[in-house]
């Protein structure tokens, strides 16, 4: 058992919003926090205007995979932060949940998405406080 904080985030397609909240929460928490990331319906890869925007703040997450949210990786997590999945999370004893509502970046162009980006990396960051208290 550990006492480390783990983080799921989940949006409906785990190919934007999610994975650059993830890539975030690793580059500001490094391996202080668990990072996780899930999709109600997970597409084939991310989306490359998510890679680029992040990849444009030298965050690379090329590496990550869309997966399929489970109810094992919500219970094993100590906060849960969906964005635009609605009800699809279970909720179990003792976590916090948080709701990020955010547009999708999926089928927009590079600008919104930076912005997008950047909303999701000053919200990581007031998470991150909280989680690791100084």
């Amino acid at each position: 058992m550990t006492d480390k904080p783990a983080v799921l985030f989940v949006c409906v397609h785990n190919a934007g919003r999610s994975q650059m909240a993830a890539g975030w929460l690793r580059h500001f928490a490094g391996d202080r926090v668990e990072v996780r990331s899930a999709g109600s319906a997970p597409k084939d890869r991310i989306n490359p205007v998510a890679v680029e925007a992040m990849a444009e703040v030298g965050i690379d997450i090329t590496g990550q995979t869309p997966v399929i949210l489970t109810p094992e990786a919500s219970e094993a997590s100590t906060v849960v932060v969906t964005m635009g999945c609605g009800d699809v999370c279970p909720y179990f004893p003792g976590q916090r949940h948080l709701d990020w509502e955010l547009d999708d970046p999926a089928g927009q162009g590079i600008e919104p998405v930076r912005v997008i980006r950047d909303e999701i990396r000053d919200r990581v960051r007031v998470l991150v406080d909280e989680l690791l208290p100084v």
